[in-house]
């Protein structure tokens, strides 16, 4: 009896001793990852916590705990790409706004202290007017963007006569088209072709595209579209003839960033907003937008959407 109760309390001080030194060694490992992670967090490390142990708990807290140090990292990376996009696109926005202002200036200046005929006051007045809408168009972009990022831009979803926006939009592009001595092809499906989405978001990208086909198409003195149904699915093309885009550059083209240097003079043209605008806008219509380009030939925006 004596020898029985001995060993049942040899048992219980054996059992009370491990408990206890699996509770020290707990202890111990939990400082040690508290400490990891705020060194990790404080020094902005990528390394990750390693212990070796044998206990389930703790490695699925490793597990966890490493898991959420990758998103902080991520969350981390992201925001410092974020800072240098915003950087480089307010530089680029600058940039261009500067162009159109500076000359704006010039324009006011030469009014100012030079005399000219009514005729040639009417002329500096129109490109003065001219350049000021460059200027408000710039704008305009960066705020629509703006707007887009903070999901401020509330779409209202209805079904729309896509045939009759194509025509309205281009038929507002014709007298330019026609000063600039464009030729220009039209070719708009007969059939009425609808889709639900946002007007003013299908109006905004078809100007984004028709004013970018005019401005780079230039050289090409074309501009095309086209608006058929494939399928199930609307098509809309919007093509040029002028410089196109390098193949090297083609899967940028709808990168904010991007712009269009002049082989010449190295003049950056455009801070790359309205193709953005375009692209996020008939993304959030459940639409694609696809590019193609073989340069001083053919290049071609074409817009999909899922017919009504």
């Amino acid at each position: 009896m004596i020898i029985t109760l001995s060993v049942i309390i040899l048992v219980l001080l054996l059992l009370l001793f491990q408990q206890q030194l699996s509770k020290q060694r707990l202890d111990k490992n939990l400082r040690y990852i508290t400490k990891k992670i705020h060194q990790l967090i404080s020094k902005k490390s990528s390394d990750r916590i390693l212990l070796m142990t044998e206990n389930k708990l703790e490695q699925q807290l490793l597990i966890e705990i490493n898991q959420l140090l990758n998103y902080h990292q991520e969350s981390l990376a992201d925001s410092a790409r974020m800072r240098i996009s915003m950087k480089r696109m307010l530089t680029n926005i600058s940039h261009d706004l500067k162009t159109p202002l500076t000359i704006i200036l010039g324009y006011v200046e030469n009014l100012q202290h030079n005399s000219y005929t009514a005729k040639e006051q009417a002329d500096l007045l129109a490109k003065v007017s001219e350049k000021v809408m460059d200027a408000t168009r710039l704008i305009n972009k960066f705020f629509d963007l703006a707007k887009l990022e903070s999901g401020d831009w509330q779409l209202e979803r209805k079904r729309i006569h896509i045939n009759e926006i194509c025509r309205k939009v281009v038929l507002g592009y014709y007298d330019t088209l026609m000063s600039k001595g464009f030729d220009v092809e039209i070719d708009i499906a007969k059939e009425p072709l609808y889709f639900y989405g946002d007007e003013e978001a299908l109006n905004r990208i078809l100007h984004n595209l028709l004013s970018n086909a005019i401005h780079y198409g230039k050289d090409g003195n074309f501009v095309g579209l086209t608006v058929f149904q494939h399928n199930e699915s609307i098509m809309i093309e919007v093509t040029n003839k002028g410089k196109g885009i390098p193949h090297s550059d083609q899967d940028r083209i709808f990168d904010r960033l991007y712009t269009v240097k002049e082989s010449k003079s190295e003049f950056t043209q455009g801070s790359g907003l309205g193709l953005t605008i375009s692209k996020r806008l008939t993304e959030q219509l459940d639409g694609q937008i696809k590019f193609s380009s073989i340069p001083h030939r053919l290049t071609t925006f074409t817009l999909m959407f899922k017919k009504a």
